[in-house]
C-alpha cells in the first residue's frame, strides 16, 4: 500500500511579488528550494496565512539570495505582497517507507526570507 506524506515544507515564507501576466506558478529563491529539498517543476501546494486561500501549482527557480517569493499568473490574485505563506510538497511512498521517512522543513526569516 502507497500513502502520501509531507516531504517539503517551507513555513512561512513572506510574498514578495505577484506577476499576473506570468504564465502560472510559484518562483522560490533556489537556497530556499534546496533547503526544503523542493526541485524545479515539482507540484506543491500553496496555504496564504493572511486570507486562507489554498491553491496547487508548479516551483520555477529563483535567483539564490534573492529571497524571491513570486505567485505568477492566475494565482497572483489570490495572494498580496506581504502575505505569509506556507509551501508544501507531498510524495506516494509505501506505508513501511512512510514510517521511518523525514520530511524537509525549513524556518525562514519571514522579514528577508533568507535562511536563519
Amino acid at each position: 500500500m502507497y500513502i502520501e506524506v509531507l516531504k517539503s515544507k517551507i513555513h512561512r515564507v513572506t510574498v514578495t511579488q505577484a506577476d499576473l501576466n506570468y504564465i502560472g506558478s510559484v518562483t522560490i529563491d533556489e537556497n530556499l528550494m534546496d533547503a526544503a529539498n523542493l526541485i524545479e517543476n515539482e507540484k506543491v501546494q500553496v496555504l496564504n496565512i493572511n486570507n486562507g486561500e489554498r491553491l496547487e501549482t508548479y516551483v520555477i527557480k529563483g535567483d539564490r539570495g534573492s529571497g524571491v517569493i513570486c505567485m505568477n499568473g492566475p494565482a497572483a490574485r489570490k495572494v498580496a505582497v506581504g502575505d505569509i505563506l506556507i509551501i508544501i510538497s507531498y510524495a506516494m511512498m509505501d506505508a513501511i517507507e512512510a514510517k521511518t521517512f523525514k520530511p524537509s522543513v525549513i524556518f525562514p526569516d519571514t522579514n528577508t526570507n533568507s535562511l536563519r
